[in-house]
């Protein structure tokens, strides 16, 4: 199959290909157009993502296809944008039926869930990488961004931290688990579903925002640099689910919160007077630390002593 037969075959005939809101021409020609209401701006994000690095060689490709456009899509909810439309450049080994129908599946799924219109892209040959670039509209100046926190405020995630690291060793084939255990846990790492409506919720709300996929501790760490404050966290509040703790054990399960990384939840500084109303309409926001003159990213323990902070996440590099 050729490269122009695969595109055609697997991706421009889905149905997240055949436009939508905002797009005035997809895949066919040499750009997309997409087009904006008056008033608002284009945001927009890329990731990829390489087997051996981000996800394992021996993959499920319908998994791999969900969890590809959900980290991109992540990028656009800590924006607070409505998303619009994604491109995928995709970098294959070969040309294998059974893998790209179930990758396409994945990805159909994802984009459905999301809003997203698949407008574009490219294949090639090499080893097995994903490029997506996602497009997303918010109204002008009410990005959310990582530089507005202010001394006083709260600070806030969008629920759970830790699941999406605590399945690596499931992921990897170094443990097994009861099934009530591992689907919760392998649910966070291959489908994660961007919080893109509590990103629009926050706009004229949070007063900085991120999405966090490095570990909580690096992520704050950008928040605090970008706004010139210091973000305290307090271990004790970390929200940490059933599942991961009878899996993973409360110590490694906070590690996994900390510093984990990879799980695509909303971290946001919040002013205190307007959690009580978020969390009537969002109940699984909870805040965990507040915003305080300094810099860097402080830690208290259990007991409310500043700790030093464990490794605080992800690097490439």
């Amino acid at each position: 199959m050729g490269e122009f037969e695969l595109i055609g075959h697997y991706f421009a005939a889905a149905p997240c290909a055949q436009g939508g809101d905002g797009v005035v021409r997809g895949i066919g020609d040499d750009c997309a157009l997409l087009a904006l209401p008056a008033g608002e701006q284009l945001a927009v994000s890329t990731d990829t993502l390489v087997a051996g690095v981000h996800f394992p060689e021996s993959c499920d490709a319908f998994l791999l296809g969900q969890r590809a456009l959900a980290v991109s899509a992540s990028d656009l909810a800590a924006m607070g944008a409505t998303p619009l439309a994604f491109t995928l450049a995709l970098t294959l080994p070969a040309a294998e039926d059974i893998w790209l129908a179930e990758f396409a599946r994945g990805l159909q799924l994802m984009a459905q869930n999301c809003s997203l219109a698949l407008v574009g892209g490219d294949t090639t040959r090499g080893p097995l990488s994903l490029t997506l670039t996602v497009f997303g509209r918010v109204p002008a100046g009410q990005a959310l961004t990582r530089c507005g926190a202010r001394v006083g405020d709260l600070l806030c995630v969008g629920g759970s931290l830790g699941d999406g690291a605590g399945a690596l060793p499931l992921v990897l084939g170094q443990r097994t688990a009861a099934a009530e255990l591992a689907e919760p846990l392998l649910a966070r790492y291959w489908s994660p579903q961007p919080q893109l409506a509590l990103g629009q919720a926050l706009r004229g709300r949070a007063t900085a925002a991120l999405d966090i996929s490095d570990g909580l501790l690096a992520d704050c760490g950008h928040i605090a640099k970008a706004s010139g404050v210091a973000l305290q966290v307090e271990q004790a509040r970390l929200p940490l689910s059933p599942a991961l703790l009878a899996f993973a054990g409360e110590r490694q399960a906070l590690a996994c919160a900390l510093s984990g990384g990879d799980d695509y939840r909303l971290a946001f500084t919040l002013p205190p007077a307007l959690l009580a109303d978020l969390q009537a309409d969002w109940p699984e926001v909870r805040a965990i630390g507040r915003v305080l003159a300094g810099n860097g990213v402080q830690l208290l323990d259990g007991a409310g002593r500043l700790v030093a902070p464990p490794h605080s996440g992800y690097q490439h590099f």
